[in-house]
């Protein structure tokens, strides 16, 4: 292979992004020819399934209200169950998400968590070196040679021999979703999608070194938004499977529910997988973001403040019953959701806090019946844990099957109650102008007042400008929010955070931050993913 800054690896394949001696272990001829197969057998259909989107999204526009699918009926009706869970994947009761960078993935896996989530989706930012440094450190942990010394000096490694152990957490990948595109890598002239250049060369790499550990491949599935995404989804798995020459099922997947179309399809999108899936998961922060989004041209769904928009709200308690619901009738986990915050050295009373609140969080949900949960920082997993292992002895409770929930559309669709207020308008304004800065800066994983967020927490923030000065939103004190308002908003935001920056603001991105927030929240339909268009900005 040639190792230059432009690089055909094969006649249809061309790599624009540069190719190191360390980067080519992983963009071999014959994995490139794998991920360029992938490409060519369904890079179409995934182009439909985008189109489908945008034809559903000018349906809602034109008065159409989301609702379960009656040409599924008989599914949702059926008496069917998902093929058996791995023995490796039975205890799920905490996992903990973040970035594949080298020292993210040792802390993770050394964590105590029972599941690391390496995520090439929410939490990074897609740059070149990003994306292939993420595959190599993961093979790395496979093989278990990874470590990792900081720039002071400090040495990381795994605490076992090998992956893996007792001591690890197990491996579960989140590919990118289906609406990005990976701008470095061409088939047949044309940017290859972003999930099947993740997956693809995970799964060649690594498939059956994991098989012969007696674990596997084992994938989280983000933004599907209906089965048809999931059946497109069996269909690569089967592919892939039988290129391998793996046996039918050795993938296994967790699909997040994190739009409110999908949670329309639970049973479809579990039906679409049976082979394959294990569980569902409650991605409560892209759920709220798409509820949203896809209800961005009717005034009716305006949202409250972001902190007030928790899951004791009734259209957030409702998708969360009837995922547990769905999941255990049909012999799958349902897990719960993301638990952002961060401990902060030194602040005890703010920690005591925190900790009551996602103690509270998870109590809920092992209570409710979820299999396990996830946290952002390893700081909260005794919290979590010890939740779960006080209200869910047993490795999981498939067997609640909360045949009491009752769950219809309205439910689903119910609009949050609470208020809209300045705090809440520059709180929205604050963390996307720092988390934008840090995403074109290459860091797609940050903390912000105590919280982690990640681009679908940042999409929740933007979205909720666009939706309060479009839709003609009042503050609590009546204040109207508007075009004005949220540019001297901004302004007296930037000005707090370069004071507190200090040199180091003019070195970031936040000119570059401030335009993007601008332009996402007053053109005049909402952008479908603020990832899209900054994506453009990093290479």
């Amino acid at each position: 292979m040639n190792l230059a800054t432009s690089a055909k690896a094969a006649d249809n394949i061309e790599i624009t992004g540069k190719v190191t001696p360390e980067f080519a272990e992983i963009l071999t001829r014959e994995a490139l020819a794998f991920v360029a197969e992938l490409e060519s057998r369904f890079g179409a259909r995934v182009n439909t399934l985008l189109e489908e989107r945008k034809k559903l999204q000018a349906e809602l526009r034109s008065g159409k209200k989301l609702d379960f699918l009656p040409e599924t009926k008989e599914i949702r009706e059926g008496n069917w169950k998902v093929a058996p869970i791995p023995a490796d994947l039975q205890d799920r009761r905490v996992e903990i998400t973040g970035p594949v960078d080298r020292k993210m993935i040792i802390n993770a896996l050394n964590s105590g968590a029972k599941v690391f989530m390496a995520d090439f989706e929410d939490s990074l930012t897609p740059g070149w070196e990003q994306v292939v440094h993420g595959q190599i450190n993961l093979r790395d942990a496979i093989e278990g040679t990874i470590a990792y010394k900081s720039p002071e000096g400090k040495e990381y490694k795994l605490k076992a021999l090998s992956y893996p152990s007792k001591e690890l957490a197990i491996l579960i990948i989140r590919p990118r979703g289906w609406h990005l595109l990976e701008k470095h890598i061409k088939v047949d002239g044309e940017p290859v999608h972003g999930a099947l250049l993740d997956f693809g060369l995970y799964f060649f790499h690594n498939a059956r070194k994991l098989v012969e550990k007696n674990t596997g491949p084992y994938f989280y599935l983000p933004k599907l938004e209906s089965y048809k995404e999931a059946e497109l989804w069996n269909d690569v798995f089967v592919f892939a499977e039988d290129k391998l020459g793996l046996k039918r099922g050795t993938i296994k997947a967790t699909v997040l529910i994190e739009t409110i179309t999908a949670a329309f399809q639970m049973d479809e999108i579990l039906y679409a997988l049976k082979d394959h899936i294990v569980a569902q998961n409650a991605g409560r922060w892209d759920y709220i973001f798409s509820y949203i989004k896809k209800h961005s041209h009717d005034a009716k769904f305006l949202c409250p403040d972001r902190g007030q928009v928790i899951m004791t709200q009734p259209f957030l308690r409702a998708y969360s019953l009837l995922l547990i619901k769905t999941c255990h009738k049909r012999g799958a986990f349902a897990m719960g959701g993301m638990a952002a915050y961060i401990p902060v050295k030194g602040d005890e009373a703010a920690n005591t806090k925190a900790f009551e609140a996602v103690k509270k969080d998870k109590e809920r949900e092992a209570g409710d019946g979820h299999d396990g949960t996830w946290v952002a920082h390893p700081g909260l997993i005794p919290v979590a844990m010890e939740a779960f292992n006080r209200l869910m002895p047993t490795p999981n409770q498939v067997d609640k099957l909360r045949d009491d929930v009752k769950i219809t559309a309205d439910n689903l669709l119910e609009v949050p109650k609470g208020t809209i207020t300045e705090a809440g308008l520059r709180n929205n304004v604050s963390v996307s102008l720092q988390y934008l800065a840090s995403w074109l800066c290459g860091n797609g994983c940050v903390p912000i007042f105590n919280l982690m967020e990640d681009a679908a927490t940042a999409e929740i923030a933007r979205t909720q400008i666009w939706q309060w000065i479009h839709h003609n939103a009042k503050l609590e004190d009546g204040t109207p929010v508007t075009k004005e308002l949220f540019e001297k908003i901004r302004s007296e935001e930037l000005a707090k955070i370069k004071g507190a920056k200090g040199a180091e603001f003019e070195e970031q991105k936040f000119a570059e931050a401030s335009e993007l927030l601008e332009n996402l929240v007053l053109q005049k339909e909402m952008a479908e993913f603020l990832t899209l268009g900054a994506y453009d900005k990093v290479s």
